[in-house]
This record gives C-alpha cells, sequence and structure tokens, in this order.
C-alpha cells in the first residue's frame, strides 16, 4: 500500500532531523543492506532492543529481488510493528531514472552512483546525474548521497589482501569533496578514506586525519560506504569527527550464511526451513546490535 505525500514528506523531514542530530550528538547512524526478510527482522529486533534509528538498505539487484514497493511495506509494517525508528535507502543506484522510481515510492535516502554501471563514467556526467537526482528529490524532501568517482571492492567475502597503495589513488581529498558537494547539491557526501566494500582477511584501516580535513571542507553529511571488516575503534573516532551514516553489508552476509549452513547441516531432517531461521536472524542481530553501539547510536532513537 503506497504512502501519501504527506507521509513521505513527514518521513523525509524526520530523517533529516535524524541526520542533524546525529552530528549535533555525535553518532553514525548503521545503514544495513537486507536482501531477504529474515536480515529485516534481524535489524528491526537490534533496533528495538538497543532503541537505536536504524537505516535499511537495498542496492539495485536486492530491488529487483523483492521489489521497491514491496520493499518500502515491509519496513512500514516493521517499523510499526516494533515501535522503532527506521528508514530505507536505495544504496549504489546505477541510473536517474532508478532513483526517482525510489522517491516517488517514498525512499527517504537515495545515493546515485553513477559510476556503478560505468566505471569510467566522466565527473561531469556524474555531477549532471546527480543534480538532476537531487532536483528531482526536492519535491519530497528525501536526502541524496553521491560521490564524485567509483568506490572499490564489492560487496562479498574477499580472499586477497588489501592493495592500499591501489586504493589510496581513489581517496577523497577536501579539496576534490567541497568542490563536488557545492557542484551537485547533496545532502551526503560518501567519503573514500580506506573504506572498502567486502570483507576481506586482514582489518581495514581508515586515514581518519583525512577523514577530519574532508569533515572542516564540507558542510553537508559524510558517510562510509564499506564498514564490513573495520575494527570498532575506527568507527567511534569516525562519529566523534562527524560520520553520519556508516554502511554494513558484508558481515552480516557473512554470518548469515554460516549460521545458515550450521543450522542446515545439524537438522538434515527438518525440511521446514522457516523453523530453522530464528537462530540465522539471531546471529545477524548480534552482528548489528555490535556495529549500533559502536556507531553510538543506542538510545538515540526518537519515535
Amino acid at each position: 500500500m503506497g504512502l501519501t505525500i504527506s507521509q513521505i514528506r513527514d518521513n523525509t523531514t524526520r530523517a533529516r532531523h535524524l541526520m542533524q542530530r546525529s552530528r549535533q550528538q555525535h553518532f553514525a547512524v548503521g545503514a544495513f543492506n537486507i536482501d531477504n526478510q529474515e536480515t529485516l527482522i534481524a535489524v528491526a529486533r537490534a533496533a528495538q532492543k538497543l532503541n537505536a534509528p536504524v537505516l535499511v538498505e537495498v542496492s539495485d539487484g536486492e530491488v529487483k529481488a523483492m521489489g521497491l514497493e514491496n520493499l518500502r511495506d515491509l519496513v512500514d509494517n516493521y517499523k510499526a510493528e516494533y515501535g522503532i525508528e527506521m528508514y530505507i535507502n536505495l544504496d549504489h543506484s546505477p541510473t536517474v531514472e532508478a532513483c526517482k522510481r525510489a522517491i516517488d515510492a517514498g525512499y527517504e535516502f537515495i545515493h546515485i552512483d553513477i559510476s556503478q554501471a560505468n566505471h569510467d563514467a566522466s565527473e561531469e556526467e556524474i555531477i549532471e546525474k546527480t543534480r538532476e537526482v537531487v532536483e528531482y528529490a526536492a519535491f519530497t524532501g528525501a536526502l541524496v548521497e553521491s560521490e564524485p568517482h567509483y568506490f572499490g571492492g564489492s560487496s562479498n567475502v574477499h580472499t586477497e589482501a588489501i592493495n592500499y597503495e591501489e586504493i589510496k589513488k581513489t581517496f577523497s581529498t577536501p579539496e576534490g569533496s567541497r568542490s563536488f558537494v557545492e557542484a551537485t547539491g547533496i545532502d551526503t557526501f560518501a567519503a573514500a578514506v580506506g573504506n572498502l566494500h567486502g570483507k576481506y582477511p586482514v582489518p581495514k584501516e581508515l586515514d581518519l586525519e583525512l577523514l577530519s580535513r574532508i569533515r572542516e571542507a564540507i558542510g553537508c553529511q559524510i558517510s562510509l560506504h564499506g564498514g564490513s571488516g573495520t575494527p570498532l575503534h575506527y568507527f567511534e573516532e569516525a562519529a566523534k569527527i562527524g560520520v553520519s551514516k556508516i554502511n554494513i553489508n558484508s558481515d552480516m552476509r557473512y554470518v548469515f550464511r554460516k549460521e545458515l549452513e550450521r543450522v542446515l547441516a545439524e537438522n538434515p531432517d527438518e525440511y521446514a526451513v522457516v523453523k530453522l531461521m530464528p537462530t540465522v536472524y539471531e546471529a545477524v542481530q548480534a552482528v548489528v546490535e555490535e556495529k549500533i553501539m559502536a556507531f553510538g547510536s543506542a538510545g538515540k532513537a526518537v519515535v
């Protein structure tokens, strides 16, 4: 069941207030990817237990699997059932058209990522299409996020080490960040300071000094993608510096699969899989709770 424009605008206003609170109170909001209902339940229960605001986010593939409107309804249903502060973020959307559909459906957060579909997209093209989304989002008040170039890695479990010399070539700069924000009018800048999509065999390292300089250079919100596999102390410091949103995906997927494999192996004669799922989403919930505590967002929900 679709939302009215009044309901959508009320939600986006609350989302904007959340981002303002995050800056004022120095906490970050967790943006947790879901690709099934069990993961959504895990996020909702963690948010309820810790009284934390959360974003549920879905990429283009997850939207195609679950349905744009279906996801809106699911999130709204669980938000009401658990009495929590929860929003939807369209993550790494590769086209303007997909972003517009999500805005129309009432998604509060929109991440336009032109370089996702075309790694060689020029900054001029990225700016032009990002501005188009920003202008379209003004009707509902949705918050728009973007970055000026392709963000490395993939949301999977990797076996190779991190080549930081290559990764550093894609780091954001204070000057480039300011220029991009001014050119596009975005609400959130996706900073690259050592964060990297995916889970790797070695811990990630964030350049907090660079992050501080980027924070000083721009006035809008800052997000960190690729939060999985990052030592928690980096999140604590990033929130103090002024990061408002941190994305988590691979850590959750890894635990989900490992726990599912375990319960399937231990219950070879059980074909009602729904009976096996509670321990799976409890394992994912534990991951979400760990991140929420590190982000400093526990107790920050306004319902």
